[in-house]
């Protein structure tokens, strides 16, 4: 029987630089638009045969590598085709354990220091670059931005001694399943969402945030800032005027895409909220406020755009100003820049936002891993 390897000591073999071949099965299509880092495409069905003209060609990837490292979606096709593989004398073979699926489960709860007091951990999620935080002081914490793996907010939370109190979303997510009602449901906290997220269709109860209203986390205030663009309701948390968590307004080499809720027809609309939450609102913040965002490019060959998993995906107000080319520019140079050029959009980005308004569900736990399979694609 072929052995597997958990998608998480494939992790720490990446962060590690260890030599080993990854190659993965499925179509070249899915791997082309997202796949893990240093994965090689050798397309290879459930059903197929390992010729020995394909042992030849596999044998011209490995480049004298030993360990050999086999991944699909689920881990069907990579099992079987590891089979094949030992069949034709290659040893060290090893499947990716649940395959791009598990992959997509992989987190890493990384510290972010700031200036001020507050307690900040980033939680991110390797393989589709989304962003969350647990936010605490004084025995409690806020979990804001939470994916539907709750478990990681919470462990996050009693490693460092906290009760979440509090759970947060920034705003109607596009690209996964928000798993902050549930988080709350289960805790019996209140569950936040900005006072216009009525805007957006949302259908069951939450605890409305007005402009600048300002909820008190122990020892910490966390005050919601409205940031509308990326969607209408959007806001940012301020963190005791130390760091701002920004969602998909802006990030630390882009800001967020703004047709996604306004279409492409209104695409002009959102741009000039986009515009006007950027330069208005947050640049007002003093340069030394932390900037830390709801998500990270995962390019199409894997990588973090933006530094490396483990590592803060962070920057500061300051820094940003002065560096981020797309706030260089005036406002109908920066409206044409986002309503004229739009990137693909998430996968099932629509039935997403459906499941996240109270609209929809997924049939189950594997549906809803198959709605958010691929990369998060909400930067402008």
């Amino acid at each position: 029987m072929v052995r597997e390897i958990a998608p998480e000591e494939l992790a720490d073999k990446q962060d590690a630089g260890e030599n080993y071949a990854l190659l993965d099965t499925r179509p070249e299509e899915s791997f082309e638009s997202w796949h893990i880092e240093g994965a090689q495409n050798f397309p290879f069905g459930a059903d197929e045969s390992l010729s020995e003209e394909g042992a030849e060609e596999i044998r011209s990837m490995l480049d004298g590598t030993d360990e050999i490292l086999t991944v699909c979606a689920k881990g069907i096709s990579s099992s079987h085709f590891a089979d094949e593989l030992r069949e034709q004398g290659f040893g060290g073979v090893k499947v990716v354990e649940g395959g791009m699926e598990a992959w997509s489960r992989v987190y890493e709860h990384v510290p972010i220091e700031t200036d001020g007091d507050g307690d900040i951990v980033q939680i991110q999620r390797r393989a589709k670059g989304c962003l969350g935080y647990i936010v605490g002081s004084d025995g409690a914490a806020a979990a804001i931005d939470v994916s539907r793996h709750t478990r990681e907010w919470r462990e996050a939370a009693a490693a460092r001694g906290y009760e979440i109190t509090h759970v947060f979303d920034t705003h109607v997510h596009a690209d996964h399943i928000s798993g902050g009602r549930k988080l709350a449901d289960e805790l019996d906290v209140p569950y936040h969402l900005s006072e216009r997220a009525e805007e957006r269709g949302v259908e069951y109860e939450y605890d409305s945030l007005g402009r600048n209203e300002v909820v008190r986390v122990g020892d910490t205030d966390i005050k919601a800032i409205s940031t509308p663009g990326h969607t209408s309701e959007i806001a940012s948390y301020l963190v005791n005027d130390e760091a701002v968590l920004t969602g998909d307004t802006l990030f630390v080499d882009s800001i967020g895409r703004t047709e996604l809720q306004f279409g492409e027809a209104d695409a002009t609309s959102g741009a000039e909220m986009q515009y006007d939450s950027l330069h208005e609102v947050l640049m007002s913040e003093p340069d030394d406020v932390v900037v830390l965002p709801g998500h990270v490019t995962v390019t199409e060959d894997g990588r973090f755009a933006h530094g490396s998993p483990g590592d803060p995906v962070r920057s500061t107000v300051g820094d940003l100003r002065r560096e981020l080319d797309v706030l260089q520019l005036d406002e109908d140079e920066f409206v044409s820049r986002l309503s004229e050029n739009t990137p693909d959009k998430p996968p099932n980005y629509e039935t997403v936002i459906a499941i996240n308004c109270g609209t929809d569900e997924p049939e189950d736990e594997e549906a809803a891993t198959e709605l958010e399979l691929g990369p998060n694609n909400c930067s402008a």
